[in-house]
């Protein structure tokens, strides 16, 4: 287990994290989300051991000494991949994973660096130089060097950010299915919402250096304490209830995502559409709601200026309602 206790840290006297504590459990998924600068990969290095603090940072009940009191930062069990992926250019791609694998066993060596280069789609240029890659090529090698060693923790800072849309996809499932299998502890900062959601046990938010949230990523999606978190996964409606309830007459707020409204034949709620977005599937729709800008999904492309009705399920509006 993975326990962290009062981490504080700043740059020029600037704080960055302040007080975090949490703990993560063995062979979890965690992922970090948060505005830019909130202290993400800050966190990170901290963890790893880059930075020093004078909380604690614990793993298996044995606090890490840092970089005050180790000659090299890091610790051997743990592996970090930075969002410079540090690879030696003249090296080619099997050099570059296997650089610190022992070569008293040659067989056993070639298996695993070609295994490792299977989960990350880069089998077919294992002889390339690695200073012949693209930026996504490069990153995918790094996460491979990052295993080669087996890690008991690993720390990956926006790791698909170089990556192509279409083999990105493919490239997660395989990533954090090899290691649930190999039962590797995971923290993930991201901005992306698939990393987010899809691959992670549980969702941390940080806001101005400080935890703000830490939950199942099924329960911060589906109930969203407030707008910032739920931002932090796509496009969001904040709309007064008196909008959508007539009845209603007080202040209070919601949060919908937009696939969360719906078009229909007749309603209380109309809206004038003033653009359409083709987002391949369906079309997210500007509309204007008494004033206020909303996005709502359908299926077909809506013309500029039409009024439409548009529909909430009741229980949602229950369940959402805040002040």
């Amino acid at each position: 287990m993975l326990k962290l206790k009062n981490i504080s840290f700043g740059y020029n006297e600037k704080p960055v994290l302040k007080k975090i504590s949490l703990q993560i459990a063995e062979g979890d998924h965690v992922s970090l989300i948060g505005e830019s600068s909130c202290g993400k990969s800050t966190l990170l290095q901290l963890i790893y051991g880059l930075h020093h603090t004078d909380g604690s940072v614990i793993w298996k009940g044995n606090k890490l000494k840092g970089p005050n009191h180790n000659l090299v930062p890091g610790e051997p069990f743990i592996k970090y991949l930075a969002q410079d992926f540090d690879l030696m250019p003249p090296l080619s791609v099997v050099e570059n994973v296997g650089k610190h694998l022992s070569n008293a066993y040659p067989r056993k060596k070639k298996k695993r660096i070609m295994g490792l280069l299977e989960v990350v789609e880069m089998k077919e240029l294992a002889h390339v130089k690695a200073g012949h890659l693209s930026g996504g090529q490069q990153q995918r090698v790094a996460l491979a060097r990052a295993l080669a060693n087996t890690p008991e923790l690993l720390l990956l800072d926006e790791p698909f950010s170089h990556i192509d849309h279409f083999r990105k996809n493919n490239l997660r499932r395989k990533l954090f299915a090899y290691l649930k299998e190999n039962k590797i502890t995971c923290i993930i900062a991201t901005h992306d919402s698939t990393d987010a959601l899809s691959f992670a046990d549980r969702t941390i938010v940080l806001k101005n250096g400080k935890i703000y949230a830490n939950d199942t990523p099924q329960e911060l999606y589906n109930n969203p304490p407030n707008k910032y978190i739920a931002a932090l996964f796509g496009d969001i409606n904040e709309v007064m209830l008196r909008s959508i309830s007539p009845k209603e007459t007080s202040r209070k707020m919601i949060l919908l995502y937009p696939h969360e409204i719906r078009l229909v034949k007749t309603s209380d709620i109309k809206v004038k559409v003033l653009a359409s977005y083709f987002k391949g599937s369906n079309f997210l729709i500007k509309a204007s709601l008494k004033n206020q800008i909303i996005y709502f999904e359908n299926s077909e492309e809506i013309g500029i200026g039409y009024t439409v009705n548009i529909a909430i399920d009741k229980n949602l509006i229950a369940s959402r309602t805040r002040n």
